[in-house]
């Protein structure tokens, strides 16, 4: 099987080279290599390579700076998702792409399933949902994985955030208001080799954590395994603040839990955040 790999340096990404079978071909591609919002790039690397399926895991994820940087959102998130879904169709590619619990409005007071209508409140579940709808408009095959509140060792996240802060910080408030589910990007990346192997129809799915918490039940978690592990030497204090008293450029959606019982039919598991949480800071130290 050969697979192209877009966003390859990103949290999904690195992870998705990291446990790739070796029997199978990775075209990996950085947005350096790859800018999915120029067309003719995208056509001119999948006529070169032939994949048979394209794994997006690019995208614009600033979710505050989204909000003053709207054309560069807007170029990644939905001109660069239609243009691999127009090219998905002209190679008769499997096209697998990754979305947001962003793209709802978090009034819900029950985990939101794929039919469930979207209503994003920044732009950037905005720009997410408008490529998802790009993707399916042109390529009914696709799968769009949603997913949420992903963490890893790798680049920029709350947990790498969180630990930085506690190495720096003896006071940190922390939003408390806010619900959803954690997700390991190895987890992920282990779902979508998953889904690489079966021959499900295209559409929505969700995919996330097994357990809810709020922003700052994860920070606490988070500094209970890193102090027992030896990441830092002191709990720091934290303080469970409202979203209104943060004050961000982007509203968020107080609650974005996923459900993820469409997806579990295809014998796929809910991501254990606890359990991957504790191996991640390890790795992280």
């Amino acid at each position: 099987m050969k697979v192209l790999l877009t966003g390859s340096e990103g949290q999904v990404g690195q992870c998705l080279r990291n446990i790739f079978p070796s029997s199978w071909r990775l075209i990996a591609v950085n947005h350096q290599q790859l800018d999915i919002s120029n067309y003719s790039a995208v056509d001119d690397l999948l006529s070169l390579y032939q994949p048979e399926f394209i794994v997006n895991t690019a995208a614009y994820t600033a979710v505050d700076n989204a909000e003053v940087e709207q054309e560069l959102a807007y170029n990644v998130n939905v001109l660069g998702s239609k243009n691999l879904a127009i090219a998905s169709n002209k190679y008769h590619l499997r096209l697998i792409h990754l979305s947001t619990d962003y793209v709802f409005d978090g009034t819900k007071n029950s985990p939101y399933l794929e039919t469930d209508l979207t209503n994003p409140i920044n732009v950037y579940g905005q720009t997410k949902r408008n490529g998802e709808l790009a993707i399916l408009e042109t390529d009914p095959s696709a799968i769009i994985i949603r997913t949420s509140w992903l963490f890893s060792e790798y680049n920029n996240n709350f947990v790498k955030t969180m630990l930085k802060s506690a190495s720096s910080k003896k006071k940190l408030s922390i939003v408390d208001d806010q619900f959803g589910k954690p997700t390991y990007a190895g987890d992920l990346a282990k779902t979508i080799v998953k889904l690489l192997r079966k021959n499900i129809d295209g559409g929505i799915y969700h995919y996330c954590g097994n357990e809810p918490t709020t922003w700052y039940l994860f920070a606490k978690q988070i500094f209970d395994i890193a102090l027992k592990q030896g990441t830092i030497t002191e709990m720091p204090k934290i303080l469970p603040i409202h979203t209104k008293d943060f004050g961000t450029k982007a509203l968020r959606p107080l609650y974005s839990v996923l459900s993820t019982k469409k997806i579990i039919q295809y014998g796929i598991k809910d991501s254990d955040w606890k359990k991957e949480l504790a191996i991640c800071i390890s790795k992280i130290k």
